[in-house]
């Protein structure tokens, strides 16, 4: 919602970065218990603010009565990470990264004896 208010290009760009960098948590802890992280992160994304995908029960449910909560600390520091690394883009105009290495396809299905 905040990135439609934004006229210019520039903070549409770091706003983009903000929401990335705040989602991929979530995304790795999937990723780790097996999940596809994407797929989880959407759900989350249409649920309500309180509701969270708890990788210990496999489920998506209110994380502060499950007593999953992350340190007030943590968080604070995860977002001046990120604004940080987002001013630094922004600034630099330019950014080394690793290319991501493509996934290997499924494996075929067997297939029947004649």
């Amino acid at each position: 919602a905040i990135k439609e208010k934004l006229e210019d290009a520039d903070e549409r760009l770091g706003a983009d970065i903000v929401q990335k960098a705040l989602v991929a948590p979530a995304a790795l802890i999937a990723q780790n218990a097996g999940i596809e992280g994407e797929v989880v992160v959407e759900k989350i994304m249409f649920s309500e603010w309180e509701i969270g995908y708890n990788a210990m029960t496999d489920t998506y449910e209110n994380l502060l009565e499950a007593g999953v909560i992350d340190p007030a600390k943590v968080t604070r520091c995860a977002l001046q990470n990120a604004a940080s690394v987002a001013g630094m883009v922004l600034t630099t105009q330019a950014i080394v990264v690793d290319k991501p290495k493509p996934k290997a396809p499924a494996a075929a299905p067997p297939q029947g004896l004649m």
